[in-house]
């Protein structure tokens, strides 16, 4: 057919190949581990990145005659990724569209979804990567946990029109699951991963890692499934495991036995930052490489402060915990990547990924550098996206943030970024805050 109509508008889309743009004059922070380069011009070409190199060094044949932008006095850091975001619970598509035109607009080229009703997030995910709306890339989860699980009104949200635990995006697992089937259906959804989420034991947490494994397709996890403890599913081989604070169920105060009945967590045992068992644990991480999803700033968020004393105090244990628990893992040389689980509000002009990277340098004291790592390199890592993102390096995306003051010298002056490129699009910041008044 040559006929067909030409479907939606698509004003946010990746320049095809052979447009060309030069930056010049950058001070870039490249992601790779070396220190700041100044003086620094990037090509892109299309979606892509063609050359990195010093401005002293002549261009490429075919970007002579491109247009130039200038960065002098400018910094250039990778797309930031936020590795824990929930686009759909319930799904309401405005909500969805807003939160990712901001991120986009601050700096935010890719996010991990970590399970949602999939049928809002994968459509999501098709409309910002073909360019109809502006927004990150987004890569997701389906879902796999217990049968007693799907009792949580959570799944009822996402599953509408069906039934919780038997849908391929929210999957109950019993006994008698045909396990290379469940995955094949959740692959079905063109998820990047199987979330791992509660109810499971040890052995059907690492059964479904390894099936999951073997069709090609990445496992994030709890860091506790209940009653499968933090030492099984590292063991499990799963690929990154998310919210530090599960971690403190690592030899518990009481047997675990279901997401709904977790025993009381001995908070003065991690405060020192030095827990033995832990130690243990996070030197097994380090040797398989699984990533801690830390979600670290959550507590701090106001829906989890609540209104109340009571619920005021204990998000200040669990924030002190998180604090506590993360400096440990990166101490012990864990990967940490940065998620948030939660948004800012509507009417805020940054998102909660801002806050996430304040709370891993003011509170865990992890260095600049370490934490902007952690929200590039680690979270493209973490999502399986490695290859693409992460770096401001030749053959990636073209994917980076260019901000007005240095971020090494306060993660703050990420508040400055004055564009994002991504897939060589460009979402001016101003035009994002004039549409905000």
């Amino acid at each position: 057919m040559t006929d067909l109509p030409p479907g939606a508008p698509t004003p946010w889309a990746a320049p095809p190949a052979g447009t060309v743009t030069v930056y010049r004059g950058a001070t870039l922070f490249d992601g790779t581990g070396g220190p700041l380069r100044p003086n620094t011009t990037i090509v892109t070409d299309g979606a892509r990145l063609h050359t990195v190199a010093p401005d002293a060094d002549p261009l490429p044949p075919h970007a002579a005659d491109a247009p130039q932008v200038d960065l002098a006095g400018r910094f250039v850091v990778p797309g930031l990724i936020d590795t824990h975001q929930h686009l759909a619970t319930p799904p309401d598509r405005p909500v969805a569209e807003a939160v990712l035109r901001r991120l986009v607009h601050s700096g935010v080229t890719a996010v991990r979804d970590m399970a949602d009703d999939l049928r809002h997030v994968g459509d999501l995910a098709r409309a910002t990567l073909v360019g109809e709306i502006p927004g990150p890339d987004i890569r997701y989860a389906a879902l796999m946990a217990g049968p007693s699980f799907f009792d949580d009104p959570r799944t009822h949200e996402v599953s509408r029109g069906a039934v919780p635990g038997a849908v391929p995006w929210m999957q109950a697992v019993t006994p008698g699951t045909d396990l290379p089937i469940a995955v094949a259906l959740a692959r079905g959804t063109h998820a990047a991963a199987i979330k791992v989420y509660a109810d499971l034991d040890a052995a059907t947490v690492a059964a479904i890692t390894a099936e999951a494994h073997r069709q090609g397709i990445a496992v994030w996890a709890h860091a506790t499934v209940f009653p499968a403890g933090p030492g099984e599913v590292v063991a499990a081989g799963v690929d990154s495991v998310s919210h530090v604070t599960l971690l403190a169920f690592e030899d518990p105060t009481e047997p675990l036995t279901s997401y709904k009945a977790k025993p009381p967590v001995d908070h003065g045992r991690f405060a020192a930052g030095d827990d033995p068992k832990l130690a243990a644990l996070f030197a097994e991480m380090r040797r398989r490489g699984t990533v801690l999803d830390a979600t670290a700033s959550m507590w701090t968020s106001d829906e989890l402060r609540g209104d109340t004393a009571e619920s005021a105090e204990r998000a200040a244990r669990n924030a002190d915990l998180a604090a506590a628990v993360t400096a440990q893992a990166y101490r012990a040389g864990v990967d940490v990547c940065t998620g948030t689980d939660h948004e800012t509000d509507p009417g805020d002009p940054l998102p909660a990924l801002y806050g996430e990277l304040a709370f891993l340098v003011d509170r865990c004291g992890i260095p600049t550098a370490d934490v902007l790592r952690s929200a590039t390199l680690v979270g493209a890592r973490a999502a399986g996206t490695e290859a693409d993102m992460g770096t401001v390096e030749p053959g990636k995306l073209a994917n980076f943030a260019v901000l007005d003051e240095n971020p090494l010298h306060d993660i703050g002056n990420l508040r400055t970024v004055t564009y994002t490129v991504r897939r060589g699009h460009r979402f001016d910041r101003a035009e994002f805050e004039k549409d905000a008044q």
